[in-house]
């Protein structure tokens, strides 16, 4: 169980990730060995899964960030996930869900036409619903 303290570090963290140990036990009060060691005990929990960086997709080249539905009319999936697998320059994340499709994929494209091709090979394993992120 985590007390107050692990919440304000869990808190502090999500902000930023990038804090040291000292930077952090001045924002909740501890020492830096004492913060060490609680974040310590939160990884080995398994409560903290890991840190993580957000990048910037557009300074990298994809401008075009997009949401596909997923639709797969039979039980065999696998094809769909093979397909999924050797994409992985455009495919952010892949969720399996609940609902009215089966998937839902989150993936960014250089262009239009990149796009365009991605979704003729898609269509090939599945059908999808477009949603293009504007902001």
């Amino acid at each position: 169980m985590i007390d107050e303290t692990d919440k304000k570090i869990l808190d502090e963290l999500s902000k930023n990730s990038r804090l040291t140990m000292k930077e952090l036990g001045g924002k909740v009060h501890l020492t830096a060995p004492a913060t060490a060691s609680r974040v310590a005990k939160l990884l080995d929990n398994d409560i903290i899964k890991g840190c993580s960086i957000e990048v910037n997709q557009v300074k990298l080249g994809f401008a075009i960030h997009a949401f596909l539905n997923i639709y797969i009319k039979n039980i065999h999936h696998q094809p769909y996930l093979a397909f999924i697998e050797t994409q992985d320059n455009y495919v952010i994340n892949n969720y399996k869900v609940s609902g009215d499709g089966c998937y839902l994929l989150e993936c960014k494209f250089p262009s239009n036409e990149v796009l365009d091709q991605f979704l003729n090979d898609l269509n090939k394993q599945a059908n999808y619903k477009v949603s293009i992120v504007i902001s």
